[in-house]
């Protein structure tokens, strides 16, 4: 049997498929993007049956990529775009309707009258380690169950199932036979108690939401069943899941406490190892599941912001600023650093840790100097300064990350992490494979296919690329944090 890993990364705007050696080195990619639909302000859905052809099509074409062939496939890995919720009918598998994405903000209203329950808030809080946000996947699922005829029904007498986007994948790979999440999905619903790992009763009262349509909640490195052979032409076992995020903090290796990783997607993620004890936030963070292995829970401090790489995908197909995202590098070296333009980029409100649903973005500070230079600028310092404020809430939370690691496909931009180290004040590593996402999923399922004996060997495979080092001055950093908190309260809501 082969020994190569196969990873399934199935994100927001695209889904790949990764072949990966026994030593952690990448053999093969493929890829393929799908429509992003937004039919109201702050909705935001996806096709499943889309998702699915991609999914398919990357598992397919990647082996044209390289000499390998479904043979050589040990196991495979799944991660994926966390909290996006699908809800389809458990005889037939199809969706009953379209996957609201996590950026959807449709149950704003809703999440504001449920918080007039403060007991219920405060629940949610101290069993979740989540935050009462349309962000999450609970009120998701009820919005479906209360707006899709017959939907509630269907529920009710056990016809329909839920799942975040791996639990769908994994439905659909096994032919129907397997309906399972992992630890850090299924902390991303709103309804699980990281502290007793497990689904919890009351919310799931609250919302109205019947436990039979939950998946069964494993370790991140386990068995979550078979591919059916005629997908690829060979059975394959499913053996690693995690959602993206805490699959880019394995991929990393951080898993000393204290490690800290910032994935620079469609978003940005930034996730500190807490330890074997979750810690809560004063400051609007996540308490989530880091990682689960052997049944012992890995805690994490997590800030999430919703803009980062969709904010260059804006500057490129909505202003038309620039033709492809690598320009954007080039652009910003023209532009003055300290030229006082500040790009708010809350197209769909604000995440960590302002958590503002119904703030808006702006660009400020504009004057007859302003040019595309500065624009594009402006939206790359975005993300870094929405790092910075991660940073900020997770110090005065007394959880300062000790190492930083970075990867996505912002990594890649040399000025991005320089501006990132500066504005940080600290140190920003970026490792040899930034697909680290993708590399999370893999070394679980190597675990669990005994390609890997333990986390030890997976900390041997990470290689550091480049190191940022910080060029500005204490003062000169605390003038630009300053003007950019001062553009976010002119566009704040709440």
């Amino acid at each position: 049997m082969g020994q190569h890993i196969l990873a399934i990364d199935q994100g927001t705007t695209s889904s790949r498929s990764i072949i990966f050696s026994p030593k952690g080195a990448i053999v093969a990619i493929a890829q393929q993007e799908f429509s992003q639909k937004y039919p109201k302000d702050g909705w935001v859905e996806h096709d499943p049956e889309e998702i699915w052809e991609s999914v398919k099509t990357t598992l397919n074409t990647v082996f044209d990529k390289c000499a390998l062939s479904p043979a050589d496939i040990a196991s495979i890995g799944i991660t994926n775009q966390r909290e996006t919720t699908l809800v389809w009918n458990k005889s037939t598998g199809k969706p009953i309707y379209p996957a609201i994405v996590w950026q959807d903000r449709r149950t704003a209203e809703q999440c504001r009258q449920l918080s007039e329950d403060e007991s219920l808030v405060e629940h949610i809080t101290e069993s979740t380690g989540l935050l009462l946000d349309p962000y999450f996947s609970a009120t998701k699922i009820a919005w479906i169950l209360d707006n899709v005829e017959g939907a509630r029904a269907q529920a009710d007498n056990g016809e329909l199932l839920f799942g975040t986007v791996d639990t769908f994948l994994i439905w659909r790979l096994t032919n129907g036979q397997a309906h399972k999440t992992d630890a850090t999905n299924a902390s991303r619903t709103m309804l699980f108690d990281i502290n007793q790992q497990c689904w919890d009763d009351k919310l799931l009262a609250a919302f109205n939401i019947p436990k039979a349509m939950l998946p069964d909640v494993m370790d991140c490195a386990a068995d979550f069943g078979t591919v059916d052979e005629t997908l690829l032409g060979k059975a394959i076992p499913i053996q690693g899941v995690a959602g993206d995020q805490q699959s880019a903090l394995v991929g990393q290796a951080c898993f000393e406490k204290g490690m800290a990783k910032s994935t620079y997607g469609t978003g940005c993620f930034m996730i500190l190892n807490t330890g074997d004890k979750p810690l809560q936030s004063k400051n609007r963070l996540l308490t989530t599941v880091g990682y689960r292995l052997n049944g012992k829970t890995t805690y994490a401090l997590e800030g999430s912001i919703f803009m980062a790489g969709a904010t260059v995908q804006w500057l490129r197909d909505g202003l038309k600023l620039i033709d492809d995202a690598a320009e954007s590098e080039a652009l910003a070296q023209r532009a003055r650093q300290d030229n006082g333009v500040f790009l708010v980029p809350a197209f769909t409100g604000l995440g960590a840790p302002y958590w503002d649903p119904d703030a808006r973005g702006a660009i400020l500070g504009l004057t007859r100097d302003t040019g595309i230079s500065e624009i594009v600028a402006a939206g790359l310092q975005s993300v870094c300064y929405q790092t910075k404020d991660l940073q900020k809430a997770m110090e005065s939370d007394g959880a300062r990350p000790t190492t930083i690691r970075v990867d996505g496909g912002m990594s890649r931009n040399d000025w991005v992490m320089g501006f990132l180290s500066d504005i940080l004040g600290a140190e920003v590593e970026r490792p040899e494979i930034t697909e680290t996402t993708a590399l999370g999923a893999a070394f679980l399922a190597g675990l669990q296919a005994g390609i890997f004996n333990s986390v030890d060997d997976l900390t041997q495979c990470w290689r550091s690329d480049s190191v940022f080092t910080p060029r500005l001055s204490k003062a000169q950093r605390d003038v630009a944090y300053d003007g950019w908190k001062a553009a976010v309260a002119r566009i704040r809501c709440s």
